[in-house]
């Protein structure tokens, strides 16, 4: 992988030894990509509540099958 940075002796404004001078504006590195600007695709937000949900659903389904049991021994 190349360097992105520009090469200082092919910079233009810059001073000897690679500063810059008031008023310049220092080189740009070349086109790197910044990373994801954007939101995911919402799969981390949902899935826990997927899960969550399901698990309230199993223990509501154990807890009725008891509370029945229960009720036949009346």
């Amino acid at each position: 992988m190349s360097n992105p940075d520009p090469e200082p002796d092919q910079s233009t404004g810059l001073e000897p030894g690679g500063g810059v001078p008031p008023g310049e504006t220092p080189p740009d590195s070349g086109s790197v990509n910044p990373g994801p600007t954007t939101a995911g695709s919402g799969r981390r937000t949902v899935l826990p509540w997927v899960i969550v949900v399901a698990l309230v659903v199993v223990v509501l389904s154990v807890l009725l099958f008891f509370v029945g049991r229960l009720e036949s021994f009346w």
